[in-house]
Protein backbone atom coordinates (compact mmCIF):
# COMPACT_ATOMS: atom_id res chain seq x y z
CA UNK A 1 0.00 0.00 0.00
CA UNK A 2 0.95 3.69 -0.34
CA UNK A 3 1.21 5.52 3.12
CA UNK A 4 0.31 8.78 3.06
CA UNK A 5 1.00 11.82 5.18
CA UNK A 6 -2.23 13.13 5.52
CA UNK A 7 -5.18 12.51 3.14
CA UNK A 8 -8.96 13.36 3.44
CA UNK A 9 -11.43 12.65 0.98
CA UNK A 10 -14.76 14.19 1.57
CA UNK A 11 -17.69 11.87 0.14
CA UNK A 12 -21.25 11.19 -0.23
CA UNK A 13 -22.23 7.06 0.05
CA UNK A 14 -24.48 7.98 -3.17
CA UNK A 15 -22.85 10.19 -4.76
CA UNK A 16 -21.05 8.77 -8.50
CA UNK A 17 -18.07 10.89 -8.53
CA UNK A 18 -17.35 10.20 -5.35
CA UNK A 19 -17.35 6.74 -5.97
CA UNK A 20 -14.93 7.12 -8.97
CA UNK A 21 -12.45 8.34 -6.78
CA UNK A 22 -12.93 6.00 -4.08
CA UNK A 23 -12.46 3.26 -6.27
CA UNK A 24 -8.78 4.62 -7.42
CA UNK A 25 -7.57 4.79 -3.74
CA UNK A 26 -8.69 1.21 -2.64
CA UNK A 27 -7.09 0.25 -5.70
CA UNK A 28 -3.47 1.78 -5.19
CA UNK A 29 -4.02 1.20 -1.47
CA UNK A 30 -3.69 4.56 -0.85
CA UNK A 31 -4.64 5.35 3.37
CA UNK A 32 -7.10 7.80 3.82
CA UNK A 33 -9.67 9.44 6.16
CA UNK A 34 -13.34 9.20 4.66
CA UNK A 35 -15.53 12.49 5.57
CA UNK A 36 -18.84 12.44 4.41
CA UNK A 37 -21.29 15.17 3.28
CA UNK A 38 -24.62 14.73 3.36
CA UNK A 39 -25.87 16.41 0.25
CA UNK A 40 -29.39 16.08 1.43
CA UNK A 41 -30.13 16.35 5.04
CA UNK A 42 -30.66 20.01 6.60
CA UNK A 43 -30.77 21.19 2.94
CA UNK A 44 -27.70 19.99 2.06
CA UNK A 45 -24.38 19.92 4.37
CA UNK A 46 -22.90 20.55 0.87
CA UNK A 47 -23.85 24.11 0.83
CA UNK A 48 -22.46 25.05 4.21
CA UNK A 49 -19.99 27.75 4.52
CA UNK A 50 -17.49 25.49 6.05
CA UNK A 51 -17.41 23.10 3.21
CA UNK A 52 -17.68 25.98 0.38
CA UNK A 53 -14.56 27.29 1.47
CA UNK A 54 -12.97 23.46 0.84
CA UNK A 55 -14.94 23.58 -2.31
CA UNK A 56 -16.30 27.04 -3.94
CA UNK A 57 -18.65 24.17 -5.92
CA UNK A 58 -20.54 22.69 -2.71
CA UNK A 59 -20.27 19.60 -4.90
CA UNK A 60 -18.23 16.02 -3.44
CA UNK A 61 -16.01 14.97 -4.07
CA UNK A 62 -12.54 17.10 -2.66
CA UNK A 63 -9.87 15.29 -1.57
CA UNK A 64 -7.69 17.40 0.87
CA UNK A 65 -3.97 16.23 1.29
CA UNK A 66 -1.84 18.40 3.56
CA UNK A 67 -4.18 21.17 3.55
CA UNK A 68 -4.24 21.77 0.07
CA UNK A 69 -7.24 21.04 -1.39
CA UNK A 70 -8.33 19.16 -5.13
CA UNK A 71 -11.53 18.87 -6.77
CA UNK A 72 -13.66 17.11 -10.18
CA UNK A 73 -13.37 13.83 -9.87
CA UNK A 74 -11.19 13.03 -12.90
CA UNK A 75 -8.65 15.84 -11.48
CA UNK A 76 -8.80 14.14 -8.87
CA UNK A 77 -8.36 10.50 -9.94
CA UNK A 78 -5.38 11.57 -12.26
CA UNK A 79 -3.46 13.25 -9.89
CA UNK A 80 -3.54 9.95 -7.67
CA UNK A 81 -2.14 7.89 -11.05
CA UNK A 82 0.80 10.52 -11.25
CA UNK A 83 1.67 10.53 -7.76
CA UNK A 84 1.14 7.08 -6.65
CA UNK A 85 1.71 5.44 -10.35
CA UNK A 86 0.98 1.71 -9.13
CA UNK A 87 -1.46 0.18 -10.40
CA UNK A 88 -1.46 2.31 -13.41
CA UNK A 89 -4.86 3.42 -14.16
CA UNK A 90 -3.98 5.14 -17.90
CA UNK A 91 -2.27 2.72 -20.46
CA UNK A 92 1.51 3.83 -21.74
CA UNK A 93 0.86 5.37 -25.68
CA UNK A 94 -0.76 8.45 -25.59
CA UNK A 95 -3.53 7.66 -28.17
CA UNK A 96 -4.32 5.01 -26.13
CA UNK A 97 -4.67 7.16 -22.76
CA UNK A 98 -6.66 9.55 -25.56
CA UNK A 99 -9.10 6.54 -26.27
CA UNK A 100 -9.64 5.59 -22.16
CA UNK A 101 -10.41 9.23 -21.38
CA UNK A 102 -12.76 9.28 -24.15
CA UNK A 103 -14.73 6.30 -22.98
CA UNK A 104 -14.32 8.08 -19.48
CA UNK A 105 -15.91 11.31 -20.67
CA UNK A 106 -18.95 9.91 -22.36
CA UNK A 107 -20.07 9.32 -18.72
CA UNK A 108 -18.06 12.15 -16.58
CA UNK A 109 -19.26 15.07 -19.12
CA UNK A 110 -22.60 13.73 -21.12
CA UNK A 111 -24.12 10.97 -19.03
CA UNK A 112 -23.81 11.84 -15.56
CA UNK A 113 -24.33 15.56 -15.73
CA UNK A 114 -27.53 15.31 -16.89
CA UNK A 115 -28.85 12.94 -14.20
CA UNK A 116 -27.26 15.18 -11.47
CA UNK A 117 -29.20 16.01 -7.88
CA UNK A 118 -28.81 19.75 -8.79
CA UNK A 119 -30.64 19.21 -12.35
CA UNK A 120 -32.93 16.23 -10.95
CA UNK A 121 -34.15 18.56 -8.19
CA UNK A 122 -34.20 21.50 -10.42
CA UNK A 123 -36.38 19.64 -13.13
CA UNK A 124 -38.74 18.29 -9.70
CA UNK A 125 -39.46 21.65 -8.44
CA UNK A 126 -39.90 23.11 -11.77
CA UNK A 127 -41.81 20.76 -13.56
CA UNK A 128 -43.39 18.60 -11.00
CA UNK A 129 -43.06 15.40 -13.52
CA UNK A 130 -44.40 12.01 -12.23
CA UNK A 131 -42.27 9.23 -11.18
CA UNK A 132 -42.12 7.33 -14.66
CA UNK A 133 -41.01 10.84 -15.85
CA UNK A 134 -38.06 10.88 -13.72
CA UNK A 135 -37.00 7.61 -14.69
CA UNK A 136 -37.67 8.03 -18.02
CA UNK A 137 -35.63 11.04 -18.37
CA UNK A 138 -32.96 9.22 -15.86
CA UNK A 139 -32.60 6.55 -18.26
CA UNK A 140 -32.83 8.32 -21.79
CA UNK A 141 -29.29 9.74 -21.00
CA UNK A 142 -27.73 6.49 -19.22
CA UNK A 143 -29.13 4.42 -22.39
CA UNK A 144 -28.08 7.55 -25.28
CA UNK A 145 -24.63 7.40 -23.53
CA UNK A 146 -24.31 3.46 -23.04
CA UNK A 147 -25.20 2.30 -26.81
CA UNK A 148 -22.21 4.63 -27.86
CA UNK A 149 -19.89 3.32 -25.65
CA UNK A 150 -21.03 -0.54 -26.04
CA UNK A 151 -20.30 -0.03 -29.89
CA UNK A 152 -17.19 1.88 -29.31
CA UNK A 153 -16.87 -1.54 -26.88
CA UNK A 154 -17.72 -3.93 -29.42
CA UNK A 155 -15.45 -2.06 -32.50
CA UNK A 156 -12.06 -2.06 -30.65
CA UNK A 157 -10.18 -4.91 -30.34
CA UNK A 158 -8.01 -3.43 -27.22
CA UNK A 159 -11.09 -4.32 -25.36
CA UNK A 160 -10.98 -7.30 -22.39
CA UNK A 161 -11.91 -8.46 -19.37
CA UNK A 162 -12.28 -4.31 -18.89
CA UNK A 163 -13.20 -1.27 -21.42
CA UNK A 164 -9.46 -1.49 -22.30
CA UNK A 165 -7.34 -4.13 -21.64
CA UNK A 166 -7.30 -7.12 -18.76
CA UNK A 167 -6.86 -4.52 -16.15
CA UNK A 168 -8.74 -1.72 -14.61
CA UNK A 169 -8.49 1.36 -16.07
CA UNK A 170 -9.90 5.48 -15.77
CA UNK A 171 -12.77 4.11 -17.71
CA UNK A 172 -14.16 1.02 -15.61
CA UNK A 173 -13.73 3.72 -12.38
CA UNK A 174 -16.14 6.08 -14.46
CA UNK A 175 -18.36 2.93 -15.79
CA UNK A 176 -18.80 1.07 -12.49
CA UNK A 177 -20.77 4.40 -10.91
CA UNK A 178 -22.68 4.69 -13.33
CA UNK A 179 -24.20 0.99 -14.38
CA UNK A 180 -24.61 0.86 -10.53
CA UNK A 181 -26.72 3.82 -11.01
CA UNK A 182 -28.63 2.47 -13.82
CA UNK A 183 -29.55 -0.60 -12.02
CA UNK A 184 -30.68 1.56 -9.27
CA UNK A 185 -33.21 3.11 -11.49
CA UNK A 186 -34.19 -0.04 -13.45
CA UNK A 187 -32.91 1.21 -16.38
CA UNK A 188 -32.60 -1.65 -18.83
CA UNK A 189 -29.13 -2.16 -19.61
CA UNK A 190 -29.36 -6.24 -20.37
CA UNK A 191 -28.83 -5.81 -23.58
CA UNK A 192 -25.62 -3.89 -23.20
CA UNK A 193 -23.14 -7.38 -23.33
CA UNK A 194 -19.79 -5.29 -23.14
CA UNK A 195 -21.31 -2.93 -20.25
CA UNK A 196 -22.65 -5.76 -18.10
CA UNK A 197 -20.05 -8.21 -18.51
CA UNK A 198 -17.43 -5.40 -17.67
CA UNK A 199 -19.11 -4.38 -14.73
CA UNK A 200 -19.49 -7.94 -13.18
CA UNK A 201 -15.14 -8.45 -13.97
CA UNK A 202 -15.09 -5.31 -11.97
CA UNK A 203 -16.94 -6.08 -8.94
CA UNK A 204 -15.48 -9.15 -8.25
CA UNK A 205 -12.44 -7.21 -7.12
CA UNK A 206 -11.83 -6.49 -3.95
CA UNK A 207 -11.02 -2.57 -4.11
CA UNK A 208 -14.65 -2.33 -6.33
CA UNK A 209 -16.02 -3.70 -3.56
CA UNK A 210 -15.22 -1.77 -0.99
CA UNK A 211 -15.58 1.83 -2.59
CA UNK A 212 -19.54 0.33 -3.65
CA UNK A 213 -22.23 3.10 -1.25
CA UNK A 214 -23.84 0.76 0.32
CA UNK A 215 -20.09 -0.20 2.11
CA UNK A 216 -19.54 2.91 2.95
CA UNK A 217 -19.49 4.68 6.69
CA UNK A 218 -22.41 7.12 5.64
CA UNK A 219 -24.47 4.56 3.62
CA UNK A 220 -28.24 4.94 4.35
Amino acid sequence: GNAVSDLSLYSYYDSSSAYRVRIALHLKGVTHQLKPVHLLRSGGENWRSEYLRINPQGLVPTLVEDHRTLTQSLAIIEYLDEVYPNPPLLPSSARNRAKVRALSQIIVSDIQPLNSLRVRDYIETQFNPTAKQQKDWYCQWICEGFRAIERMLTESSATGAFCFGDVPTLADLCLVPQVYKALCYDCDVSNFAHITGIYANCMAIEAFQRAAPENQSDAE
